[in-house]
């Protein structure tokens, strides 16, 4: 049951509180931490858990790539030279992994942080994917078992929020509704799951790459063959959202009567309003097209530019999560509670408004490859498949058949071209197994149901007018109706991605 809301009700909420954030290191962490310390200064404690070996290394890892980094300026700007000493009392860096039991945390440190904490949210995750199976399932799997295990000894928690991903839905078609995953659940008909024969899988296969002393290069490729092959088995296309899925399904199995809020972002964005503007981290898949596009490295992109691409910008989804911890807050025994944070449904917007806000952009903006003294990068029509089959015949005869001239060629000649025919084969592979990854998401053809998002959204817009926000009351706004989607792939997405992702 969502109770009354407002900014300055989510802004008090936090007042006080002491929390414990996984992931602060990724982009949504950094835009999550920076935003509490910016709206609710008067917050107790924010604990941030960091894969460092000791508290000096955690304390210079939060240093160089959480505080340290240009989203902080504004907050840098408010405090001035008391900035370091406002850092130094609200953040606890804590050395640490939720990969291990008690997150790899001292015991003197539990008992204090089982006192402590007041809020978790779990955003710590692996998000290639591609990884290693026991990789993924370390973190994603595994680390959310451990966050539930660490949260049920918490005395006094309010609450435990979860980041995951819209995209455990898998390549569902239609309206994917807003539900839970039960343990054992999978999508593909007449399969069951079992997460603990998953990790003897694991185990075993290590166990037999220890035994056959295999190279580093081939265990690593043997366990992200593995990890494919399992998610492809039970209906995902890939290790990523099969083990946020588990993730999801251990959270609701073991959780008991914890308050638990699963938020699950489509493809994250950058910065739509604040603190600023375009800024991000991390190549999304958007980003890879735009990049390319821009350096005029990519002549064919895989896509159907009349399906709906379902993104949403950074800071709107931390809006969301502040907003459902608020909402949902000491909801003993409540069924878990999930969000769609999302735009398909609400406010749709087609891959062709970006292939044409990218066109337009580079037609006005070129990059120059060497330099600002250099020949500008002159930008033409980029080719589109709507299907894989499509881009598999246009690979096979553009790139394949030279190749195999190229191959047939180089035995004639004893070798004289290995090293070259070696080079586009590798290049060929790389390509195709990319296509092959993120045809899930270029050609997925579901929209997020994001009915209970909207119910948020509603308690807040009936109680935080205009007049609110005018007489300076922070914004947790989360509505990607506000958005005009050409605007903001034109003048604010696009320009973040050259000016932070563009080397």
């Amino acid at each position: 049951m969502i109770g009354e809301l407002d900014s300055d009700v989510v802004v008090r909420y936090f007042r006080g509180k002491s929390i414990l954030i996984t992931g602060s290191t990724g982009f949504l962490g950094k835009v999550l931490v920076e935003k509490i310390l910016r709206v609710q200064p008067d917050v107790k404690k924010l604990f941030l858990l960091i894969r460092a070996a000791d508290v000096e290394s955690a304390k210079q890892r939060v240093k160089t790539e959480v505080t340290g980094r240009e989203i902080f300026k504004i907050l840098k700007e408010k405090h001035g030279n008391g900035f370091e000493g406002f850092i130094q009392e609200k953040i606890c860096p804590l050395p640490g992994d939720v990969i291990y039991e008690n997150l790899g945390l001292a015991p003197a440190k539990l008992r204090e942080l089982w006192k402590e904490i007041d809020i978790i949210v779990n955003g710590a995750a692996t998000t290639n994917f591609y990884e290693r199976y026991d990789v993924a399932f370390d973190t994603n799997v595994m680390g959310a078992k451990h966050i539930c295990e660490f949260a049920k000894r918490c005395s006094k928690l309010k609450m435990l929020l979860h980041v995951s991903t819209a995209y455990v839905a898998g390549e569902q078609e239609g309206i994917v509704l807003e539900k839970p995953f039960h343990l054992g659940e999978t999508l593909t008909e007449g399969t069951q799951l079992d997460i603990e024969s998953e990790l003897n899988l694991i185990k075993e296969t290590r166990r037999e790459l220890k035994a056959n002393r295999s190279s580093e290069k081939a265990e690593r490729r043997i366990m992200k063959e593995l990890g494919l092959n399992r998610a492809r088995e039970f209906g995902w296309p890939n290790t990523y959202v099969f083990t946020k899925a588990m993730g999801e399904m251990l959270l609701g199995h073991l959780r008991g009567d914890l308050p638990v809020v699963i938020v699950r972002p489509s493809i994250i964005t950058s910065i739509l309003n604040e603190p600023l503007p375009g800024w991000m981290e991390g190549i999304r898949t958007i980003d890879s097209f735009i990049i390319g596009y821009a350096k005029q490295a990519l002549s064919i992109f895989l896509v159907d530019l009349d399906l709906i691409m379902d993104v949403i910008p950074g800071d709107m989804v931390v809006n969301g999560m502040m907003v459902a911890m608020a909402a949902h807050s000491e909801e003993q025994g409540q069924q878990q509670s999930i969000y769609h944070l999302t735009s398909s449904v609400r406010h749709p917007a087609s891959y062709a408004v970006l292939a044409e806000c990218v066109h337009r952009y580079f037609l006005h903006n070129p990059l120059r490859s060497g330099g600002k003294n250099s020949e500008p990068v002159r930008p033409s029509r980029m080719r589109f498949f709507r299907t894989l089959p499509r881009f598999r015949a246009y690979m096979a005869v553009k790139f394949r058949l030279p190749l195999e001239i190229l191959r047939l060629l180089n035995i004639a000649l004893c070798g004289a071209f290995s090293r070259r025919y070696d080079e586009l084969s590798r290049k060929y592979r790389y390509v195709m197994h990319i296509a092959e990854l993120y045809a899930p998401y270029s050609l997925f053809r579901g929209c997020f149901d994001d009915s209970n998002t909207e119910r948020l959204r509603a308690a807040m817009a009936s109680n935080d007018g205009q007049d609110k926000r005018s007489r300076g009351y922070e914004d947790f706004g989360f509505d990607p109706k506000c958005i005009d989607w050409d605007d903001y792939f034109y003048r604010v997405h696009i320009p973040g991605v050259v000016k932070y992702l563009c080397d």
